[in-house]
């Protein structure tokens, strides 16, 4: 029995991106200044973003146009396929349908291109030369170096440390592309050298890489700062994934009554669950599971709270579930889900009960990997196989109960690049990480407070 493989016309690719702000039934509050703990206009966000894109932060118009120049480049990829996992279905022996979005098919191996080249280009048309940004495991900052390509944009990388060292052929990636990668943190920036003196082994974090390219961007008139996930556009560039999947489930005949996507800052489950939860807000029954790694439980351990993106305290407040902006995860594997926040959308939907959350364990996150890669074929991205986990999860309960569920989840990137992590694993060096209570704890007793 094969795979099924479901795809679109180019001519059926989506023309504008949904925004979920016109349809959700709570929108998030806004984000703060970090001095004045005002809330932030436009202004406040000129030195670092191009207008186009801060007005796509805060608009709650429910469709926004994708640029020709944009579409011309989504064509190299997309429409991405859909696949019907007909093999692992009889793994499993379930009675349920198991389908996969595979955004591996893009230049940089992930779904990061969706929103990189976007932000290239209004960041091009704004004249800008220069972009510096961070990246955890490398898919976004490869995803960024190949849109500044594309715009003649130089790209400057913070690239997690743990990861620089763990995944060395992302980095090869983005330098092939043009860009300059740096271990974070550094020497180079104030909140790196402040890091580096308290903790001179630091495994660095997405809280401190954030710090450092924002440190960067705002002290450069000729450079602005880019964003990988959390923020409300950059969801919104990735709306294109549910989209065309909703086309494509069509063409299947079905329809999803899961959806399940690994979580990090959220751009990812976003991208495919939010064209979905129109449905759902509209009244269709459906789940959405955000699924994050145990030792960086962000939506199923951390607080509804106002915090900050980064580590130094340069970004604005965002309300989001968080675990500290301070908090260092373990050095998992799954360098793309170890950010300490969520975006402030999912946040919301998390919060008002429109998705739900579960975390595992990376032992048995790539237990599901390999179940998947040798039934499938695909060698999946560590991140995306926390997503894996859990529709095989949710398959063997449909079998347990007799029930022919359909489940959708998204193979978010693929794990070429990740063979180490499967080196160690397979040669049983892999570790479960403990789950740092008393770290977070500490942190979250740090955040900062509020007046009503």
């Amino acid at each position: 029995m094969s795979q099924t493989k479901i795809v679109l016309q180019e001519k059926e690719m989506p023309r504008q991106w949904y925004n979920i702000m016109a349809d959700m039934p709570k929108l998030p509050a806004p984000p703060l200044h970090p001095g004045t703990l005002k809330p932030c206009g436009p202004n406040d966000l000129k030195p670092i973003f191009p207008m186009s894109l801060i007005e796509q932060e805060v608009t709650a118009r429910r469709w926004i146009d994708i640029p020709d120049e944009v579409n011309n480049i989504y064509k190299l990829w997309r429409p991405s396929p859909l696949y019907r996992a007909h093999r692992l279905e009889a793994a499993l022996k379930t009675p349920a349908r198991i389908y996969y979005k595979y955004e591996g098919v893009s230049p940089a191996g992930s779904h990061k291109p969706n929103t990189s080249v976007p932000q290239a280009y209004y960041n091009s048309k704004a004249g800008i030369k220069r972009i510096a940004t961070e990246t955890g495991a490398g898919q976004w900052g490869s995803a960024l170096a190949l849109a500044g390509n594309f715009f003649g944009i130089e790209i400057n990388v913070y690239m997690v440390k743990v990861s620089y060292h763990q995944k060395p052929y992302r980095r090869i990636a983005m330098e092939t592309w043009g860009a300059k990668v740096h271990a974070s943190p550094t020497n180079l920036t104030e909140s790196g050298r402040k890091v580096l003196a308290a903790d001179p082994d630091s495994p660095g974090s997405l809280g401190i890489a954030i710090s450092e390219a924002v440190e960067e961007a705002a002290s450069r008139p000729d450079t602005n700062y880019a964003l990988g996930s959390v923020l409300n556009h950059v969801c919104l560039h990735q709306t294109i994934i549910g989209q065309e999947c909703k086309k494509q489930m069509e063409l299947a005949g079905d329809y999803p009554d899961i959806i399940i996507g690994c979580s990090g800052g959220g751009s990812n489950l976003a991208g495919l669950s939010f064209p979905f939860l129109l449905d759902k807000i509209n009244g269709r029954e459906l789940r959405v599971v955000a699924v994050e790694p145990s030792s960086c439980p962000t939506l199923t351990k951390g607080e509804f709270r106002y915090d900050f993106g980064d580590l130094a305290g340069y970004t604005p407040l965002m309300m989001m579930y968080t675990l500290g902006h301070d908090f260092v995860p373990p050095g998992i594997h799954a360098g793309g889900l170890r950010y300490h926040g969520e975006s402030p959308l999912v946040s919301q939907l998390h919060h008002d009960g429109l998705i739900e959350a579960s975390a595992y364990q990376q032992t048995e996150v790539f237990e599901a990997a390999l179940q998947f890669a040798r039934t499938e074929a695909i060698i999946p991205a560590p991140e995306s196989a926390h997503a894996i986990k859990s529709a095989i999860d949710e398959a063997l309960k449909a079998k347990e109960e007799g029930k022919e569920k359909v489940i959708l989840f998204s193979l978010s990137g693929h794990g070429n690049f990740d063979m180490q992590a499967y080196a160690d694993y397979l040669g049983g060096k892999l570790k479960d990480a403990e789950y740092p209570e008393e770290k977070i704890k500490e942190a979250l007793s740090r955040l900062p407070r509020i007046p009503a």
